[in-house]
């Protein structure tokens, strides 16, 4: 039977990055392809002792059906804690836990955006959040990026050139898949332009308690005073990327059509990884858990970055993070990155994600490939990043 799918599924693709992660079942294989948390970043313990009160004393609140807006204990908790970080505004914002940040993503352009208008992003940009942009028929429009983030001028260009500008979809804090942060001038910049030309800014946070250099900086929703910032967050890097709860602050009305779309898609997210969280993230000391996962991505990196800086062709530039789980490295424009990437798992045996896995359109030519350090072992980091050390010499040298 000939099947026919839909048009806004028709042209969506499997992401690059499971298919690179097919290579890494075989004998041998280090993989720098993941995103994955640290294994040894999950507080196991706390986790174990409050699923068996839980299930102990209050069974039934962990098993049975809950309300589409979210655990109200936890709720009540990320609108004081993201108070306290400006992050929520409760003159006019609203809360809804979501099945992580990706759903967060789905559906506030879900609620938004019609088939035909335009939603801009940085250019690379994460894949997940681009596949689901691209099954609502969006014109998805990329705008690169300088060391310090979105290009400015690029950006207003598409604003002037673009019809009908909903969404501004930006990673500030080391953004997957380039590790770079937007300064604090780019985010003020980037909100007048938002008040100036009419539309909304999605502002995906995934990283941000991950910093372990450099100083903190402002979100872009901590300026918000019109209702023009969507702040997605999500728990998958602070206590369990398994658990799935991620959570949207945004102007109420917003919120209201994530609900009912919600309602339409899972009813509610998982209620006892909801209950869990809210447990642990009001009884542990959060900021000596933070500091934890920070020196943990800290010293991962840093590994890394020695191997980069000491080992690699001269002919590779890299941009060093200040946080999160990335390193975005660069060939010279005349290797052919795709070869490159395909070389590397096959005959050194070590995966990396090639550039183009987070292109805006097919179109783009990408000659830089993203590593992860969060995934691999030290031993797995010192290992595949001499091997592929060597081999950066071998081709490029």
């Amino acid at each position: 039977m000939e099947y026919k799918f839909s048009d806004k599924v028709s042209g969506l693709k499997a992401s690059a990055i499971r298919e690179i992660l097919k290579f890494t079942s075989e004998p041998g294989v280090i993989s720098f392809a993941a995103g994955n948390p640290a294994p040894e970043a999950f507080p196991t313990e706390r986790i174990a002792e409050i699923s068996a009160e839980l299930l102990r004393d209050e069974p039934v609140l962990a098993l049975q059906y809950s309300i589409t807006e979210g655990y109200t204990p936890l709720r009540d908790f990320l609108k004081g804690w993201l108070t306290e970080k400006n992050c929520f505004h409760k003159e006019f914002d609203d809360l809804i836990i979501t099945s992580g940040g990706q759903q967060a993503n789905e559906l506030s352009c879900k609620v938004l955006l019609n088939e035909g208008d335009t939603l801009l992003c940085e250019s690379p940009s994460f894949i997940g959040s681009l596949n689901a942009f691209r099954s609502y028929n969006v014109n998805l429009v990329g705008v690169e990026m300088e060391d310090d983030g979105i290009d400015l001028e690029k950006l207003e260009e598409a604003l002037k050139t673009q019809p009908n500008v909903k969404i501004l979809y930006l990673i500030p804090n080391f953004q997957n898949p380039t590790g770079r942060t937007m300064s604090l001038e780019k985010r003020k910049a980037v909100y007048e332009l938002a008040c100036r030309y009419d539309f909304i800014i999605l502002e995906d946070d995934p990283y941000g308690e991950l910093r372990f250099a450099g100083e903190n900086i402002p979100s872009i929703k901590s300026f918000d005073t019109e209702g023009r910032v969507i702040y997605s967050s999500t728990f998958s890097k602070l206590i369990s990327s398994g658990f799935r709860t991620g959570f949207v602050s945004a102007p109420a009305p917003i919120i209201q059509k994530i609900v009912v779309c919600k309602q339409v898609s899972d009813v509610h997210s998982n209620i006892w990884a909801q209950v869990v969280s809210h447990r642990f993230m009001t009884t542990v000391d959060r900021e000596a858990h933070f500091n934890k996962l920070r020196e943990i991505y800290r010293q991962k990196s840093e590994l890394m970055c020695s191997y980069i800086d000491n080992g690699f062709s001269k002919k590779i530039s890299y941009i060093k993070p200040e946080g999160g789980l990335f390193i975005w490295c660069t060939l010279p424009d005349d290797c052919d990155m795709n070869a490159f990437c395909k070389k590397a798992v096959q005959d050194y045996k070590v995966a990396v994600v090639p550039g183009n896995s987070f292109s805006i359109s097919e179109n783009e030519i990408s000659h830089s490939f993203r590593l992860n350090y969060s995934t691999p072992t030290n031993e797995q980091i010192m290992e595949g990043m001499e091997k592929l050390a060597g081999m950066t010499r071998d081709v490029l040298d």
